[in-house]
């Protein structure tokens, strides 16, 4: 990795970019990075959008950041705090512009797996489920997606079971960001110390990379929000390439 990323920052800031002015955002359970990424562009971007956190907050200011993104800290400074069901409609209803949802695996047409790994009658791993992923997914207008883990285990050819299917736009991983384009995601850019070979081989679905670019550098914005978030090192720690 390039000295001006490391695994860690590269996820969080080209999540935070996937937000546009004016938007509604929200971040889902366990959905850390997603949560860091929102609260890094509330400091580090100069437009406003409004920023709904699944612990129930609205535009929350916490004191202190937690590990957890259901953590009641997120609702610290919320002039008004939702329930679930809440969010669901208010997705249902289309006035979700940006929702971030996590995942075990994602194929090549951006659909995600968080039910199980291996086959369903007799899985390696049952995981938690898809929560709100399965309504979630095809009623917001663009869905972000990340893996800590940029392998062929973790970006498949085939899912081992479809979770959820529908406005998945964007997938980070620690090297490389991916958009959808024309119903299958293409690379949008890679970290400019990874060679282009290298996202190949560690992508188990076949991407075009025709449009492709050297990611942006992270800027001196961006880098100071990250400190304030994590001045400790302690969710960097977390996360390895």
């Amino acid at each position: 990795m390039s000295s001006d990323w490391s695994s860690f920052s590269y996820i969080v800031v080209n999540l935070a970019r996937q937000i546009r002015p004016g938007e509604i955002a929200f971040s889902g359970v366990n959905s850390t990075l997603a949560m860091l990424a929102c609260l890094l562009a509330k400091r580090a971007y100069d437009f406003h959008f409004t920023y709904l956190n699944v612990a129930g907050g609205v535009e929350p200011v916490p004191k202190t950041i937690p590990h957890s993104s259901s953590d009641p800290a997120l609702v610290e400074g919320s002039p008004a705090i939702f329930a679930n069901e809440d969010f669901y409609d208010l997705c249902a209803r289309g006035a979700l512009d940006l929702v971030f949802l996590g995942c075990a695996q994602v194929d090549g047409e951006g659909r995600t797996n968080v039910s199980v790994i291996g086959e369903w009658k007799n899985p390696k791993v049952r995981l938690p489920g898809g929560g709100g992923a399965a309504v979630m997914m095809p009623t917001a207008k663009r869905v972000v997606t990340w893996r800590t883990e940029h392998s062929v285990r973790t970006l498949v050819e085939k899912l081992d079971f479809v979770t959820a299917a529908g406005n998945l736009q964007a997938v980070v991983t620690p090297i490389a960001v991916f958009r959808k384009r024309d119903g299958r995601l293409a690379l949008e850019s890679r970290d400019p110390q990874v060679t282009l070979d290298e996202v190949i081989r560690r992508t188990g679905f076949k991407f075009d990379a025709s449009s492709a670019k050297l990611t942006a550098p992270i800027t001196v914005r961006e880098r100071a929000a990250l400190e304030g978030l994590d001045p400790r090192g302690e969710f960097a720690s977390a996360v390895r390439a």
